[in-house]
């Protein structure tokens, strides 16, 4: 399969190991010495409306892309703390008694 960059777009990436939806690819870094793909790139959410700037950005190496599909982009990838990439928990009231 051929694949240009812009084509990376509009793939979804899927985290394998646990199921989450990460987003879509909004960049890619390339290695211009070797011109190989060292990673993607997914923008981290926009905090308050982008008012407060955005969350960190999650990287994922070429190496932990297990497969790329027609829509969606499987990865193995391990999300660091305070990444963004894990999901969230809805707010706890009075202790977490009501969930």
């Amino acid at each position: 399969m051929i694949a240009r960059i812009t084509d990376m777009h509009d793939k979804e990436v899927i985290n394998i190991c646990d199921g989450t939806r990460l987003g879509y690819v909004d960049d890619i870094e390339v290695d211009t010495c070797t011109a190989q793909i060292v990673s993607i790139v997914i923008y981290g959410h926009n905090k308050c409306f982008g008012l407060l700037g955005r969350e960190a950005d999650i990287v994922i190496h070429w190496k932990d892309i297990e497969v790329i599909g027609d829509e969606t982009i499987l990865v193995n990838f391990k999300c660091p703390p305070n990444c963004g990439c894990s999901p969230k928990k809805g707010p706890q009231i009075l202790g977490g008694l009501f969930r």
